[in-house]
């Protein structure tokens, strides 16, 4: 069962305006354009990043902008476009990302998972040399879209260790999965691996935040508050063992599956700045009406919302959330009123946007 949590906003709140999806949205996607890549990658990266801020990631939201252009100036990431199809059949299909940008790689990835679903009943997908991928609820919603069922994982790299190890071996590893509803809305699940996504950390780095207690470790391995000492440190698997155990499958369905590197032999993100990443990205995409008619299952999965709605409540709790309500309630609220944004964010966008000799007009004339 899902419940609203107190902290759900937590590193936002610092956020001093809010900017609306749309001007955002246009900014991003010019400045991935000044940075080299085509127009349909920049608004596919653009459009990405800012659902994640609308959806409340906002670790995975235009934060990241600042971190994927220096990849692409430093020539660390291909700019072009030019992902291969090494190994198919009816089901399935593995791609080089020929060292892509992950979030237009993905996007291409989940669309020949959902294509082979829907002319064979399941589609599957692989695919290695990728970079950090974004928010995988992004891609499930695709194939729900389309009245499937749909599992993602993609690896990252190392900073969590396995379940009684204090070094790193695993990334935060997260794991997504969509399904279709009928009148309801439909179900989007999307979890780290971890206790906390490691982009939370940085964020609130970037907002000069403390993190609560049980996120991460320090160097020393004692629980710390502290983002810095965090970053040096290790993040911890959510659920001990069981997050763990996930974090395994995922590793196994992301890299070992598909070739691209695994564990410590992943390029690091933010650290490794002369070191491509090898990430991999696994989809899994069957049609929802494989074994029933999709009218049938879509009831059913209403009937299944309306019943879990009706169980009675824990003590201090004022609803049960279904997965990916409460951000679909934070989504429909930012659409509405804009995205906040730290100054911190925003400055570090106008920084990125001069960086690459963008105007940074479409900010800094929105009125405070």
């Amino acid at each position: 069962m899902f419940y609203k949590r107190k902290d759900v906003n937590l590193l936002t709140s610092l956020a001093e305006e809010r900017i609306p999806k749309d001007l955002l949205e246009r900014f991003v996607e010019e400045i991935f354009i000044a940075s080299g890549l085509d127009e349909r990658q920049s608004k596919s990266i653009s459009k990405h990043l800012v659902l994640a801020n609308a959806r409340g990631v906002d670790s995975h939201g235009v934060s990241r902008v600042e971190i994927y252009t220096k990849r692409l100036d430093l020539g660390l990431v291909n700019k072009t476009f030019e992902p291969v199809i090494t190994r198919e059949s009816p089901v399935s299909a593995l791609i080089d990302a020929q060292n892509g940008s992950g979030i237009p790689v993905a996007k291409h990835g989940m669309e020949i998972a959902i294509n082979k679903a829907k002319e064979s009943g399941v589609g599957i997908v692989g695919i290695h040399n990728s970079n950090h991928c974004g928010m995988l609820a992004d891609y499930v919603n695709d194939a729900v879209n389309h009245d499937c069922i749909a599992i993602a994982t993609t690896n990252a790299p190392s900073n969590m260790p396995p379940w009684g190890g204090k070094d790193r071996f695993f990334g935060t590893n997260p794991f997504a999965f969509g399904v279709p509803a009928g009148n309801e809305n439909n179900i989007l699940f999307d979890m780290a691996t971890s206790t906390v996504a490691r982009g939370k950390i940085i964020l609130a780095q970037k907002n000069n935040q403390e993190i609560p207690l049980g996120w991460a470790l320090s160097p020393e391995g004692v629980p710390t508050t502290n983002p810095d000492e965090a970053l040096k440190g290790v993040v911890l698997p959510v659920g001990g063992h069981k997050g763990y155990g996930i974090a395994f499958l995922v590793e196994v369905l992301s890299s070992l599956f598909t070739g691209a590197a695994f564990g410590p032999f992943i390029g690091d993100l933010y650290n490794e700045l002369d070191h491509t990443q090898n990430v991999g990205h696994f989809f899994l995409v069957m049609r929802a009406d494989l074994f029933q008619g999709i009218e049938e299952f879509k009831m059913r999965i209403d009937q299944m919302i309306h019943e879990i709605r009706e169980i009675p409540l824990m003590e201090g709790i004022e609803n049960i959330y279904l997965p990916g309500e409460i951000e679909m309630e934070t989504r429909q609220d930012r659409e509405e009123k804009g995205i906040p944004l730290s100054k911190e964010i925003r400055n570090e966008l106008i920084k990125v946007a001069k960086r690459n000799h963008v105007n940074e007009r479409l900010l800094t004339e929105i009125p405070k």
